[in-house]
């Protein structure tokens, strides 16, 4: 065959012979994968022509999904060699970390499965076990699947629109986890199990946490949100890829749509009777979550549903605090961060919530993006019975509303806490789930393309692990924002915007991920979509757009 160069480190080197990735850089085992000329690929992959080689270790994203996944593909042939009997399911929990839960009914979790799981699974990393992929017809996976007692993952071989599946054998174990794996057992070394009442806690190595695993964080308000979400999920069979899309087949559009909306408005009355309860009591109604949550169309619903019971809240966005553009606090490339609460006039926003609450009439500010600074905004005044609704990443932190005592203000934390799966062993990521969210909602409201929001998303992740997240435990009611539709939805309006993007493209990998798990759900009319729902913030249409 021809010569070929391969850049490496800034080496080049000249091949007249394929050569795979380990052996171009060794038995290396901080390396989990490599960029081939922009694309991800395993450290088996053969390469056969002029390439560019960036080794990866899980301090790059991109590497640390391959090391969760085959994390998980650990676990589970550690459970299925010391415990073949039981079924057992991952789900995404607290503290950046993987859920194990058993199935199988009558069993739980205990001390002493974890030690012998823990024993296993340290057994094969030194067993240095090779994961060998097959690549197979959908029937041939779908009837190894079968065979091994994974009816899971047979029947979402139905939705797959390839004709091919991948199957990962090692040694006498097969499974798969839709995703790119480590060459060997011996690559995952980094790792941290735990029981956690009533399953196993699994930590991994984190790319926001310089590839550390970070300390274990127990976060009991996140944890019981999750739990609520998941039985609900499981009672109405919406857990799953192939649940939510035997509702679309089975149930029709109208029915799937408005059982997912029920549970949302439900929420939203539970609310009602809490903050109705003690209406006294409260002045500030402070609403915050990550990006692309719903926080708008949730504080909307909120408010028409106080109306109901006679209490006529106002909005303020926090948005309208910005410092002007030449005050705000800068990044680490010297951009304005308006991530950093520092970037809001907090003094300025204390007082104006003290005075409205004191009956005096504020005018308030109006923050213009294209001028980069405050102008006039509405003049208010409200009564002693009259809530505010504040809204913003930030609301939830008590240096924004330092001057209001704890028992005047109720905190609401929204996030959309998905408990579906594709399979048993495949969870759905919570984040990918918003940045979806976002991809659709920045196209259609902001002629933004996908790689433009895919490259600013990075930023917008730092922001909210420094300054959202831990506001969560402290919240008094988390709403959760997932509808179980929205993805057979969003579907149409996304994959068009990820197949733009170019295989070479570094932001392609993303994309692939992405479209890695939309594919799967059958597509669903967004016709009877009501216009007051939550998704329709995102891909338009919502009756509160001019609110």
């Amino acid at each position: 065959m021809p010569e070929f160069k391969i850049t490496l480190n800034g080496e080049v080197r000249v091949f007249d012979k394929p050569v795979t990735i380990l052996e171009l850089i060794g038995d290396d085992r901080k390396y989990i994968a490599a960029m081939v000329n922009k694309r991800v690929r395993e450290l088996t992959y053969t390469i056969e022509k002029d390439s560019e080689v960036v080794p990866l270790t899980v301090k790059d994203g991109d590497a640390k999904n391959i090391y969760e996944a085959s994390v998980r593909f650990l676990v589970a042939m550690a459970m299925h060699n010391i415990h073949p009997e039981l079924e057992v399911r991952f789900s995404y929990n607290i503290s950046r970390s993987i859920f194990m839960q058993i199935l199988t009914p009558g069993v739980s979790s205990n001390g002493q499965m974890v030690l012998d799981l823990r024993k296993e699974m340290r057994r094969l990393v030194d067993e240095d076990l090779p994961l060998v992929r097959k690549i197979l017809s959908k029937e041939e996976a779908a009837a190894i699947f079968d065979a091994e007692g994974m009816e899971d993952k047979s029947a979402i071989m139905k939705y797959r629109p390839e004709k091919t599946a991948h199957v990962y054998v090692c040694g006498n174990y097969k499974n798969y986890m839709y995703s790119r794996m480590v060459p060997s057992t011996g690559y995952i070394k980094e790792w941290m199990i735990r029981f956690y009442h009533p399953g196993i806690i699994i930590q991994y190595p984190r790319s926001e946490a310089g590839g550390k695993i970070p300390p274990f964080e127990d976060a009991p308000t996140f944890g019981k949100t999750l739990k609520r979400a998941h039985q609900w999920a499981t009672a109405t069979h919406a857990d799953t890829v192939v649940g939510i899309n035997k509702h679309i087949e089975q149930d029709g559009a109208v029915d799937f749509i408005n059982l997912c909306e029920s549970k949302h408005n439900q929420q939203i009355v539970e609310l009602g009777n809490m903050i109705e309860d003690d209406i006294e009591n409260i002045r500030l109604i402070c609403i915050a979550g990550p990006s692309s949550s719903g926080k708008t169309t949730f504080a909307n619903k909120l408010r028409i549903e106080l109306m109901s019971r006679g209490i006529n809240p106002i909005r303020i966005s926090l948005d309208d605090y910005y410092l002007p553009r030449d005050m705000a606090p800068k990044d680490e490339n010297g951009e304005p961060d308006l991530e950093s609460i520092d970037a809001l006039d907090i003094p300025y926003f204390n007082q104006n919530m003290s005075d409205l609450i004191s009956g005096m009439t504020v005018e308030l500010p109006k923050f213009d993006f294209k001028l980069g600074k405050r102008v006039p905004g509405r003049r208010l005044c409200i009564s002693q019975d009259q809530p505010i609704i504040i809204e913003g990443i930030h609301a939830l932190n008590d240096k924004m509303t330092s001057d209001i005592p704890s028992h005047q203000k109720f905190k609401i934390f929204i996030a959309p806490q998905a408990q579906i799966a594709i399979d048993n062993h495949n969870p759905l990521s919570l984040t990918d789930l918003r940045l979806l969210r976002r991809i659709v909602r920045d196209y259609q409201f902001r002629g933004a393309s996908a790689i433009d929001t895919i490259s600013m998303w990075p930023s917008v992740r730092k922001g909210e692990f420094r300054w959202i997240y831990d506001t969560q435990e402290g919240a008094n009611y988390v709403f959760n924002s997932l509808l179980s539709y929205e993805l057979s939805v969003m579907k149409k309006y996304a994959m068009p915007l990820l197949e733009a993007i170019d295989l070479e493209s570094k932001f392609f990998p993303v994309a692939e991920r992405l479209i890695r798990m939309l594919k799967f759900f059958d597509d669903l009319p967004d016709e009877w979509v009501p216009c007051n729902s939550l998704i329709r913030e995102f891909i338009g249409g919502s009756c509160y757009s001019d609110v």
